[in-house]
């Protein structure tokens, strides 16, 4: 039975990316906004404030997830990329971020957030040379991590999170 936490499966870090892989992650990066655009074109209020199942965020939460989630993991992917020695990278409470005011309003700002952001986040690891992939960073959480890890995590990301709102529409036939 598939685990409607994970529509499209759990991420695999393998420490590094092949060219073509690493390219193909920043590609998803890149398109996340579009997808999600896509993904709540058309939702009313009542839609918007649909679990995607049951005990899990509202399309709306999870709009606003991606959207904090990924400043956070633009922030994180700078630090390892130009920080000295491998930064520490802090994890934060997104349950607690979820229930915040922002988190529950118009999606509308979150969806331009994540719209500006991911332009300005492919276009710089686009131009990074490849040796920087390499670089780490020590996650509070999941320990040593390198470049290349956290733009497969993010990749998958915000794959799952949309694979969330369009697994939902098409369980109900939205």
């Amino acid at each position: 039975m598939n685990d409607p936490r994970y529509p499209i499966g759990t991420v695999q870090l393998t420490g590094s990316l092949a060219p073509a892989s690493r390219a193909a992650a920043i590609a998803t990066i890149a398109a996340v906004p579009d997808r999600l655009h896509e993904a709540v074109r058309g939702l009313d209020g009542g839609q918007l404030d649909t679990p995607y199942r049951a005990g899990g965020w509202t399309v709306r939460q999870v709009v606003h997830h991606v959207a904090d989630s990924h400043v956070n993991a633009y922030v994180r992917h700078k630090l390892t990329a130009t920080e000295g020695s491998p930064p520490p990278i802090k994890a934060y409470d997104e349950n607690a971020w979820a229930q915040l005011a922002d988190a529950v309003g118009p999606i509308g700002s979150s969806l331009l957030l994540v719209s500006a952001l991911h332009d300005r986040w492919a276009t710089f690891l686009r131009s990074l040379p490849a040796a920087a992939f390499a670089r780490t960073c020590i996650h509070s959480e999941r320990g040593a991590m390198t470049l290349d890890d956290l733009v497969a995590l993010y990749a998958w990301h915000g794959a799952h999170h949309v694979a969330h709102i369009t697994s939902l529409r098409a369980a109900k036939g939205w």
